[in-house]
């Protein structure tokens, strides 16, 4: 199925089963979706084996995250002390990114983002293997990752798709025809 597609979209969601990563749920973990998660697993998997560019989306960039053999951290307060990356559950809020230069992400958000839409929990703990973190938000935590090889593969913890700011879904395109 992968070889019909120009590009793929992991879209954000449930969270990922922790035992994915090998851990234990935190009680304020959501309810795993095992089909969801070996699905998408799969198809990123074939994506990146083929070349196909992947924009990864909240949960698909944790996604990314943890096929790379990384890790989660499954309930964000408790680590950065504060709830501003999910503090109206159901709702999307602001925040800066600040990308690192000279990534794809860098390149993408020169001079950063100051209004991303974030509605999230969860986050990247340990990178896995290949990846790098390309932003962050001012509490430190990761809000994008690629591949240190260079490909399109590209995952943000924010939400595009929830304002106007096109740029990722237009590089994803522009990928996505060569």
């Amino acid at each position: 199925m992968v070889r019909r597609l120009d590009g793929l979209v992991l879209a954000g969601g449930e969270d990922l089963d922790p035992a994915l990563y090998g851990a234990r749920p935190h009680p304020r973990a959501g309810a795993p979706v095992p089909e969801r998660d070996r699905w998408e697993l799969a198809l990123l998997d074939a994506a990146l084996e083929q070349g196909v560019p992947v924009l990864g989306i909240c949960r698909g960039m944790q996604l990314m995250n943890v096929h790379a053999g990384g890790t989660l951290c499954q309930h964000l307060p408790d680590e950065v002390g504060h709830d501003d990356h999910n503090p109206v559950v159901g709702a999307f809020v602001d925040h800066a990114v600040k990308p690192v230069p000279g990534t794809l992400t860098g390149d993408l958000l020169p001079g950063g983002a100051p209004a991303v839409a974030t509605h999230h929990h969860q986050s990247v703990d340990r990178l896995g293997d290949g990846l790098v973190a390309t932003a962050h938000a001012e509490d430190g935590t990761i809000e994008a990752l690629e591949y240190a090889d260079g490909r399109f593969a590209l995952g943000v913890q924010w939400h595009p798709e929830a304002r106007e700011d096109l740029r990722l879904a237009q590089a994803l395109v522009r990928a996505a025809a060569r």
